[in-house]
This record gives C-alpha cells, sequence and structure tokens, in this order.
C-alpha cells in the first residue's frame, strides 16, 4: 500500500523540517512555508492530510482552511495552534477542520492524530460508498409512506431528480419537506456534491444576505476576513432554502438575480461570482396569499415554483402512521440499546386515531420518548403520553354523544343493509367504549382514584368521569 500524502504548511521552517525529519518513514511528507505555496501544490497533486499554521504571512491559516474545504475532495485538515488562539481553533474546527493542535507540538500527538483522522476518514468513506450503493438501489430511505398521496409525491421526486429546475416543496411544519429535499439530492446527479441548508427564518436580513452570499473582509462592523456564502458552499451541488416565506423584500430581489443569471456579489464586493447550485425552496406559508398581500413578489414565486410539491399533514394521510410508529420505534430502539418489538394493539389504534398537530416530527418525539420511557418490550395504553391521551379522550369522552337520527320510513335495500353492517363491525372493532374505559382506568390509577384529578387529565368535567363510571360500572 503507498504511503498516506500529508502536506505541511507552516512559516516556521524548524517546525517543517522536524515534522518531515519525524515522519517521513511513515508518510509521504511534502512542505510549504504559507498558504499561497500551499495551494499551488495543491493544483498539481491531492494529499489525504494537511497540517497547516494558524498564524502566517499572506493567507492565515482560517482562510486556507476554507479553501481547503471548498475541493471537490478535500483533505483532512488539522491546524496547528498557539495557547492564545483556542478560541479560534474551535472556530476553524466548525469550518471544517478535523482537529487542532497547540504549540510546541508533541510528535506523539501529532501522529496520533493523523492516524486517527485517516481511520475515521476511511470510515466515512466506506459509509458513503455503501449509502450510494443503497440509493442507487432504493434511493428514497427516510420517505416513509405506502399512501396514495406519497406515492404521488416520490413519483414526482424520482422524475424531477434528474433535471436542473427548482423545486417548491409547501406544507405544515414537521410533515418531512428537508427529509424529501434530500431525497431530490441523492437521486441527482449532484449527489456527490454538496447539500447545504439554509434556515431562513432563523436569520435577520443582513445576516442572511451575508449566509447566503457571503462577505468581503471590511464589508461591515466586524467583517475581519472574507467568507464564502451558502450558494459558493453549494456550487454543483443542492442549496436548500428552508421557510422562504420569511425573507425580507430586499434579499427577494438578489436572489430573483441569482435564479436568472447564475451569479451573485459577495456583500461589500463588486466580483460577479458564478455558481452552479440547484435551488430547492421551502414554506409552511402560502406563497400565492403572500403574493397578493405584496409582502412576496411574484416574479420570485414563479421563478421558485418551478416544481410544486405539496407535502400533506399527517391527518390527510393515517394510512402511513402505523408505518412511521414502527420506523421510529426500531430507530429509538437501536438509538438507546433497548428491546421493543413493537405495539399493543389497542395503542397501535390510538395512536393511529391522534391528529398528529405537528406532523412527522411530533409522532417521531412520541415515539422516542415512549421507547426511553418503557419497562417492558410492548408498548401500551399506559405508554402513550398524557397529553397525546388527553386530546384523544377530548374526542372519546363528549358530554353528549347523540345517537344518528333515524328517518320514519326505512326504505334501505338489502345491499345497503351489508354496506351498514360492515361499517357497523367496523366501529366495533375499533369498540370506542372499550378504549373509554381503558382511558378512564389509566386515568384513574394515575391520580390514585382521584376522581377530581383523573377529570382533570382526561380533561372532562367530574360530572361527566361520574356518569361514565356509573355506565361502564366502574363507580
Amino acid at each position: 500500500m503507498s504511503k498516506p500524502r500529508v502536506l505541511i504548511v507552516d512559516d516556521e521552517r524548524n517546525t517543517r523540517e522536524g515534522l518531515e525529519k519525524a515522519f517521513r518513514d511513515k508518510y509521504e511528507i511534502h512542505t510549504a512555508e504559507n498558504a499561497e505555496k500551499g495551494m499551488r501544490l495543491l493544483q498539481s497533486m491531492s494529499v489525504d492530510v494537511v497540517l497547516t499554521d494558524l498564524r502566517m504571512p499572506g493567507m492565515d491559516g482560517m482562510a486556507f482552511i476554507r479553501w481547503l474545504t471548498n475541493l471537490k475532495q478535500p483533505p483532512l485538515v488539522i491546524l496547528f495552534t498557539a495557547y492564545g488562539n483556542l478560541q479560534t481553533a474551535v472556530a476553524a474546527m466548525k469550518e471544517g477542520a478535523y482537529d487542532y493542535l497547540t504549540k510546541p507540538l508533541n510528535l506523539e500527538n501529532v501522529e496520533m492524530v493523523i492516524d486517527r483522522g485517516l481511520q475515521s476518514r476511511t470510515s466515512r468513506r466506506d459509509q458513503s460508498r455503501m449509502r450510494k450503493e443503497l440509493n442507487k438501489k432504493y434511493g428514497l430511505e427516510g420517505i416513509i409512506g405506502n399512501s396514495a398521496a406519497m406515492h404521488q409525491i416520490l413519483e414526482t421526486v424520482r422524475r424531477v431528480a434528474a433535471a436542473r429546475s427548482t423545486v417548491l416543496l409547501s406544507g405544515e411544519s414537521g410533515t418531512g419537506k428537508e427529509i424529501i429535499a434530500q431525497a431530490i439530492h441523492r437521486l441527482s446527479p449532484r449527489a456527490d456534491n454538496p447539500f447545504v441548508v439554509v434556515h431562513c427564518a432563523s436569520l435577520n436580513p443582513n445576516l442572511l444576505e451575508s449566509e447566503l452570499f457571503g462577505h468581503e473582509k471590511g464589508a461591515y462592523t466586524g467583517a475581519h476576513e472574507r467568507q464564502l456564502g451558502r450558494f459558493e458552499l453549494a456550487d454543483q451541488g443542492t442549496i436548500f432554502l428552508d421557510e422562504i416565506g420569511e425573507i425580507d423584500a430586499s434579499t427577494q430581489i438578489k436572489l430573483l438575480r441569482v435564479l436568472e443569471t447564475r451569479n451573485f456579489e459577495r456583500v461589500g464586493g463588486n466580483k460577479p461570482i458564478e455558481t452552479d447550485a440547484r435551488v430547492i425552496a421551502a414554506t409552511n406559508r402560502n406563497l400565492k396569499e403572500l403574493v397578493r398581500s405584496g409582502k412576496f413578489r411574484e416574479d420570485l414565486f414563479y421563478r421558485l415554483n418551478v416544481v410544486d410539491i405539496e407535502v400533506p399533514p399527517l391527518r390527510q394521510r393515517k394510512e402511513d402512521i402505523p408505518l412511521l410508529l414502527n420506523h421510529f420505534l426500531q430507530q429509538s430502539s437501536r438509538e438507546n440499546d433497548k428491546t421493543i418489538n413493537g405495539f399493543s394493539k389497542e395503542a397501535l389504534k390510538m395512536l393511529t386515531a391522534y391528529d398528529w398537530p405537528g406532523n412527522v416530527r411530533e409522532l417521531r418525539n412520541c415515539v422516542e420518548r415512549m421507547a426511553v420511557m418503557a419497562t417492558s418490550n410492548t408498548l401500551t395504553i399506559s405508554d402513550i403520553p398524557v397529553d397525546v391521551r388527553a386530546a384523544l379522550a377530548d374526542s372519546f369522552l363528549t358530554e353528549d354523544r347523540k345517537p344518528p337520527e333515524k328517518s320514519g320510513v326505512d326504505n334501505k335495500s338489502d345491499e345497503s343493509n351489508e354496506g351498514e353492517n360492515a361499517t357497523n363491525a367496523e366501529e366495533k372493532e375499533f369498540n370506542i367504549d372499550h378504549q373509554e374505559r381503558r382511558l378512564i382506568a389509566e386515568a384513574l390509577a394515575e391520580c390514585q382514584g382521584n376522581r377530581t384529578r383523573a377529570a382533570e387529565k382526561l380533561g372532562v368535567s367530574r360530572r361527566t368521569l361520574h356518569r361514565k363510571l356509573k355506565a361502564y360500572g366502574m363507580s
């Protein structure tokens, strides 16, 4: 096997020569006295690891790290820093550096960090290769659903993935829009390039503009060095703009220009920068309404809305709920090192009956909570969080449940009676009265027989609870 190729970039000659002498038997060593020379070397060859000093004449280590992490095949980057620069070193790790080492250097520590980084990199590459193989075979892992609505969405995802067109994902919060955006990226020719996420609602307009387009050194107070924007980082890949309906008018204009011309300028700069980032946007707001009210540009809306995918809320695809419940249960069981076989029949029916106002996100959190707190290998009604049970009680335990009105003349055909009998059988299977008795028993047990507290937990009056107890012979 060939030796790992290591590039050492440091303006201190003693450091370069000392490291080269110490490690030339184990690694193929190359050196450069500054970042600019290191960049020229990397234009003619690739390396596995770059060891770089933080403070150097010309381009400093932080800017060099940003350049390195934007290469098509970025190397493992390890930073040298003095004790006084630890905060900057941590910031460099956020930019993509693997680790940092403090000067004076300990050769054993240097070797240990290089070897650990190379092992980690190999492991990530193996995992990435496995994911790519799975994507080629299945392509849409993470999107769970067998309803007609989800089948239609999956078919649209497959068809648009290979295109360059912008995609607009709409739907309530928590429905899984980012998962669908990731699937489009994974199935596209851009899959080997970055998938960059921008949460537009979390940033004020000035920060959002800098985040999207980057800024030049001195562009504003605190801009001590150049920063690349997300559109630059997403070049040849995909940029996902979440909550696009929250961006201000000025940013809307600049975003429109990027979509029309495929170039932009950094904040404080005047040089056009080309980008080939595919745009996928998402919103939980009605953009057409925002256009009509003058809060969103109509031309930008049509630029974004080339392909529109509306993700339905969970309450409109209840047949997918059991699949999601079991998927997240398996996931939570693995993550928490627990053996849980599944849900009881009653618990599954109750969870399927719930409307899940927080959609898939709420369901996932609920299942994780149940799995963590479970004391047996089957999740039952008693494992369902109290707030979910209380919400179900609002629909099950009504003050007045009136029987259906009957007309004076019954002229139904035999076929109609058969349909009615089938419906009655389904209703009997669900057995609302049985669910009510279970809910009441669970609430009383949790409240140690205190009927007032049990009624509060169930979300009904004490009089209603008393009437139910009497009707079910539980008083």
